[in-house]
């Protein structure tokens, strides 16, 4: 039976790793495309690229951060508890791009994992051990402060690339920023890769763990492959209702605040991943990051109505998660 868990648990990884490329593609593409930067086709393929260097590269930051997580308990109760959490990561994440709203798969599987941790306790299994501390460090902190400060930084960093081309005509900025802009993607992309390459490869390390077939004190390399190559598949998919939403209905930035938006993204994402070893959520660093730069001008574009949904669909997930987690771990509990 813990053979089979293992193997659901492995294809639930699959298809969490490339939804989660599927619907953060928006995340480098929405602006460079808006902005015709590049072509639809090309922005995707470039993100795609980087995409898989960046989460060839994250094996060490899920070490470091397998380590700082919770104790899963042995055998067919623990594979069971990351089966429920990625199936209910995986139907809110599908549900929220029906809608065209960037959502974090991060908050979606913790959710789903502290949803799953509690129904156990009413079967009688063994919960998560750590998961208090988890929520604060990787839910609660990161959705309260992430989105505020890519929102300051990239709302403070528009004065300076605006007093940096006060001389120069707007045609003349807007062709030169638009070519930053593909370097931009790539680097966006590239972050992702990073950041959220380590939820898939956290996850089959405790898997494994689980089953008895290893630790999380190294990454194999087919972990690695495995959760790059889903990430980047899912990535060259799409998931043009979400970009739809940043680069056209939430905020209608010129390039040049595209870019500022893009840089700011880019550098906090780089800082979690290497300098902190902090999972950041890439769909609310990006998305906070366009609506702060999209403030700083002289007319409103960014759609308010829609910005207080994405904020109440950001808080709902974790909450979401947790409860259609708890259903699915009920549900499978008898094959425990």
């Amino acid at each position: 039976m813990a053979t089979a868990f293992l193997l659901v648990v492995v294809i639930l990884a699959a298809g969490f790793a490339f939804l989660n490329g599927f619907r953060d593609a928006s995340s480098a593409v929405a602006i460079a495309v808006r902005n015709r930067s590049l072509t639809p086709s090309i922005a995707v393929l470039l993100a795609g690229f980087f995409n898989l260097a960046g989460a060839l590269l994250s094996g060490s930051f899920a070490v470091a951060v397998g380590g700082r997580l919770f104790s899963l308990p042995r055998g067919t109760a623990g594979l069971a508890l990351l089966a429920a959490a990625l199936t209910a990561a995986c139907l809110w994440g599908v549900y929220q791009w029906r809608r065209g709203y960037p959502s974090s798969s991060t908050h979606a599987l913790i959710g789903g994992l502290a949803g799953a941790s509690s129904a156990s306790t009413l079967v009688g299994e063994q919960p998560l051990h750590g998961l208090d501390s988890t929520l604060l460090t990787l839910v609660v902190l990161p959705l309260l402060l992430s989105p505020v400060v890519a929102f300051a930084l990239s709302f403070l960093t528009v004065y300076p690339a605006v007093w940096a081309s006060r001389h120069s005509q707007p045609s003349f900025v807007n062709r030169r920023v638009r070519r930053v802009q593909a370097v931009g993607t790539a680097a966006v992309a590239f972050g992702h890769g990073l950041q959220d390459a380590q939820r898939t490869a956290t996850v089959l390390l405790l898997a494994l763990a689980a089953a008895g077939l290893g630790g999380t004190g190294a990454v194999p390399a087919w972990v690695l492959i495995f959760s790059a190559v889903l990430l980047a598949a899912g990535t060259l998919t799409g998931g043009w209702r979400v970009s739809y939403t940043l680069g056209s209905r939430l905020a209608k930035i010129d390039p040049m605040r595209g870019m500022v938006a893009q840089l700011v993204s880019s550098v906090l994402l780089f800082i979690g991943a290497i300098g902190l070893h902090l999972p950041l959520s890439t769909t609310h660093t990006v998305t906070s990051s366009i609506i702060g730069a999209g403030l700083n001008q002289r007319f409103s574009v960014t759609n308010g109505r829609l910005w207080l949904r994405i904020l109440r669909a950001w808080v709902a997930t974790p909450i979401a998660a947790a409860v259609l987690g708890a259903i699915l771990y009920l549900a499978v509990s008898p094959l425990i």
